[in-house]
């Protein structure tokens, strides 16, 4: 087993390398970059003020001198390959490099957004293990009761529906028409002035449609996950064997089933690690709050490539560690899997 970690571990530097190259170059070849964006402000401030002196062949009010500057400034007067072998060499060492848009360096804009993101993700992870394995467990158990079908209807009409529609649907009651809920933002105005329970109370305030709205789409196939593994597992034949030992179904379920039904629910850990960590783009978009996914909504707008690229080094690191994350807890889940055996 430590043999197959290690080879995974080792996996993740060209895996990584893979994918920002491939994010780096589109970035390369798409219109509408930084210096395209330079140059329109320049042209509309120009035209805003009446003083406007026109190149007559490049329509800018940026020379070409300017120009070339900007270019070997970004990076852009070098081929690809020689352009992100100097990117991933700043990287190595922690540079990120420095936001277009805000002149900071990307690190520190990430860094004040992060805790924002890690809160969310965190607490919807949480969420959605606790009420997810519980209710799959129950709705296998109780299959084809009323229960079951009336969660099942519920559950699947989130899963049917887009998380920022569910989203945009809970701003629209809750907070625009019934008010019961603020429309946006992480904390109040006046939070500095409250005290820790308050200040508590303010955040999941604030956090409770988002995290219904993280939580649509992953709930759905979470608990029909565990609900599935575990009905499978109840037709195996070891669990057939303890009934004609006399062992009670829900003692047979817990003591034998339960935990190889855990295996898929542990595969698919990493890929939401990822996901939540990173923050949901719409969803922090929908409801203002100012974490990555919100940053990282605006630097494409924005064409703000560098934050663009900072962005994706931690969401592609969070998941290819969390990948071998997924793999540990199959490992603890079920002791018979030996990965260093695995070809």
């Amino acid at each position: 087993m430590t043999a197959y970690f290690i080879r995974r571990f080792l996996l993740i530097v060209p895996t990584f390398i893979g994918i920002t190259l491939l994010v780096f170059a589109v970035t390369r070849v798409v219109p509408g970059g930084p210096i395209e964006r330079m140059m329109t402000a320049s042209l509309v401030s120009g035209d805003q003020a009446g003083k406007v002196q026109r190149d007559t062949q490049s329509g800018s009010t940026l020379s070409a001198d300017q120009i070339a500057q900007l270019e070997a400034y970004y990076g852009f007067d070098k081929p690809v390959l020689e352009s992100y072998a100097l990117w991933l060499g700043k990287v190595i060492t922690l540079d990120l490099g420095e936001s277009s848009r805000y002149q900071d360096p990307v690190w520190q804009i990430i860094k004040e957004r992060f805790p924002v993101s890690i809160f969310y993700g965190l607490t919807t992870l949480i969420l959605t293990y606790l009420i997810c394995i519980p209710l799959g467990v129950a709705k296998a158990l109780g299959h084809n009761s009323l229960f079951d079908n009336a969660s099942s209807a519920l559950v699947f009409l989130g899963y049917a529906l887009p998380s920022y529609v569910v989203g945009i649907a809970l701003v629209g009651l809750f907070a625009a028409h019934w008010d019961i809920f603020p429309l946006g933002g992480f904390v109040s105005d006046h939070y500095d002035d409250l005290n820790t329970w308050g200040k508590l109370k303010d955040i999941f305030y604030h956090g409770a449609l988002p995290l219904i709205a993280y939580m649509a789409g992953s709930f759905a196939l979470t608990t029909f996950m565990m609900k599935n593994a575990l009905m499978d597992n109840q037709a195996a034949d070891y669990m057939r064997t303890a009934a004609a030992k006399g062992l009670m179904r829900k003692t047979a379920v817990w003591r034998h089933a339960f935990r190889n039904s855990l295996i898929p629910i542990a595969t698919s850990f990493g890929s939401n690690i990822a996901f939540f960590m990173g923050g949901s783009f719409l969803i922090e978009t929908i409801f203002n709050i100012d974490g990555i996914g919100l940053l990282g909504y605006e630097a494409i707008l924005e064409r703000d490539y560098p934050v663009v690229m900072g962005i994706l080094v931690i969401t592609s690191l969070l998941f290819l560690i969390g990948n071998i994350i997924s793999d540990f807890l199959v490992a603890m889940v079920d002791p018979r899997i030996r990965f260093g055996e695995a070809r």
